[in-house]
């Protein structure tokens, strides 16, 4: 109806490093790039992907987007801040559920009522650490205010992450726009109320027993629900028994039997249209860089209608009938024309294609996309030669800079005391809720007081000042230079590779020649040229942005 077709498909060096950063939040190699562009098979670009899907760094990649969601940390915020020691083995058994490609239907289910549908399976009960991931408050003066507040925040996340409804707003008051009452949410929390237990749960896995917050099954009396009148949990009406809000019944009206089981099944159901909505709406924003429908968490109407209805039902359609497989899904999203076009061009038909879409709500070219926190520190950490490639564990601690310990009332990061940690995967960097790795607070990651469908995009000064000035940056910035010298290559060629491993291109004629005219220049105290130049162009947006 615009009158816009497609733009045109980009050139192969954009793609695989838009393909690679999308699939693995790491750049493409040199050897990668020129494999891609000299490979002239039809297949050439659907091998990429199945060898990206196939890379262990996909998972620890995509985990960080569901651990956004389910609100994930490794303390308990509020004032104490108190650590979890094993809350990592949640965000281990994400990251090997995506690698494995656990079907999405079962990945829910194991979250919801993994102990219950897998008793014998430890694994299956670290899975229900999505449900304890949010915030708590051990030290409160009344245990049931604590309850309350858990079950509460828990409810409101199953709500908003599984279903796309806001139905937090309706735990003191029936929702003020959408149709989901105060009953509607009791009668969810009701599913959780007897598998909650403060205690620290023992779990058999290799190697010994370990404690950790997980769901149990309930062994004793089954614990009520009660409507808590504006929701204060000291004046109780009457009992709630389980069951799913009536806005996501459907037409049949049929729903979960009272059970955690019951409710993961019928959750992740086929037939159960809010869920499969908005599990394709997250895919399609994390591909494209906006959703189809509104904010992901919340697909309400105040959400705003979605742009390509057809396509979200299609697409919701498409996930069951693909066996549940999110490889298949993403495979589905990334071959298709829309994700292959190019981001910029030039003249007055581009002129007329921005004008008519400016917003690109019709997805008449790609978005150009600016790399998060984890995936900037990541991408310097491999170009620089310094990463370290080791997975799961206890979340680990690098070095923060002094002018933040120095303002620390105590030692809330103690420092990894093998080197080698300091330099490993953006998601194995431990996750406190009260003091958040500085790169990643200044490049827009949550904190994990709430789930977190979508990251804000922030521009602002401090994030420049340390990608210029901090530590991190010139050292991985020596590093970088010393691995573009390697072998006492003369300036011209350390340029050509600097350029190669930043840009995954090489170097115009102009940029060469003031390249090689800075390079011979004066060093800058105990930083040789080569380094400084390292360290302006990662602080360029051809560096910071992915076309």
């Amino acid at each position: 109806k615009s009158g816009l077709g497609f733009a045109p498909e980009t050139d192969r060096r954009t793609l695989i490093r838009r393909l690679t950063f999308n699939l693995t939040g790491l750049p493409p190699t040199p050897r990668e790039i020129n494999a891609f562009v000299t490979d002239t098979s039809p297949e050439a670009y659907k091998k990429l992907v199945d060898l990206l899907l196939a890379s262990p760094s996909y998972g620890e990649h995509w985990a960080q987007h569901w651990l956004d969601l389910a609100r994930f940390a490794e303390t308990d915020g509020f004032e104490h801040d108190k650590v979890r020691p094993n809350a990592w083995r949640y965000r281990d058994w994400v990251i090997k559920a995506l690698n494995d490609d656990l079907p999405y239907n079962q990945f829910v289910q194991f979250q919801i009522a993994g102990d219950q549908l897998r008793p014998d399976d430890p694994q299956s009960a670290i899975a229900t650490g999505f449900l304890l991931a949010g915030q708590d408050m051990p030290d409160i003066n009344l245990t049931t205010e604590r309850r309350h507040m858990v079950l509460n925040e828990m409810t409101t996340t199953v709500g908003s992450v599984f279903l796309g409804l806001t139905v937090g707003c309706a735990q003191c008051h029936d929702h003020k726009s959408d149709p989901v009452s105060q009953a509607d949410f009791y009668r969810l929390r009701a599913f959780f109320e007897s598998a909650l237990q403060f205690k620290e749960q023992k779990l058999a896995l290799a190697g010994g027993e370990v404690s950790g917050r997980v769901m149990r099954v309930s062994i004793g009396r089954p614990v009520p629900t009660r409507f808590a009148v504006r929701g204060d949990f000291r004046r109780l009406g009457q009992v709630m028994k389980p069951a799913a809000p009536r806005i996501a019944l459907g037409r049949t009206g049929s729903g979960p039997e009272a059970s955690r089981t019951g409710l993961a099944k019928w959750m992740s159901g086929s037939r159960n249209p809010l869920f499969l909505r908005s599990a394709v709406n997250r895919l399609w924003q994390f591909h494209f860089g906006q959703p189809l429908a509104g904010t992901p968490n919340d697909l309400g109407r105040n959400a705003g209608k979605p742009s390509h209805p057809e396509l979200l039902d299609w697409l919701a359609a498409e996930l069951p009938r693909r066996g549940w497989s999110l490889k298949s899904m993403h495979r589905l999203l990334l071959t298709s024309a829309a994700y292959r076009q190019v981001s910029r061009g030039e003249g007055e038909h581009w002129a007329r294609r921005l004008a008519a879409d400016p917003g690109n709500r019709l997805y008449s070219r790609m978005n150009r996309r600016r790399l998060d926190g984890e995936s900037l520190r990541d991408t310097l950490l491999t170009l620089s030669g310094r990463v370290t490639q080791r997975a799961g564990g206890p979340g680990v601690r690098p070095p923060l800079p002094r002018e933040i310990t120095s303002t620390l009332l105590k030692n809330q990061w103690p420092v990894s005391t093998d080197e080698k940690d300091h330099h490993r995967r953006s998601v194995y960097l431990f996750a406190r809720r009260n003091l958040r790795y500085p790169l990643f607070e200044l490049f827009d990651r949550p904190d994990g007081t709430a789930s977190c469908a979508h990251r804000k995009e922030s521009t602002t000064a401090p994030q420049s000042l340390i990608l210029l000035n901090s530590g991190f940056s010139l050292t991985m910035a020596k590093s970088l230079a010393g691995r573009c010298q390697a072998g006492a290559a003369p300036a011209g060629e350390s340029v050509r590779r600097m350029y190669r491993l930043l840009f995954q291109r090489e170097p115009s004629r102009e940029e060469m020649r003031l390249a090689r005219q800075f390079v011979a220049g004066p060093s800058s105290g105990d930083v040789e040229p080569l380094a400084q130049l390292a360290l302006a162009l990662i602080n360029l947006n051809e560096f910071l942005f992915v076309d």
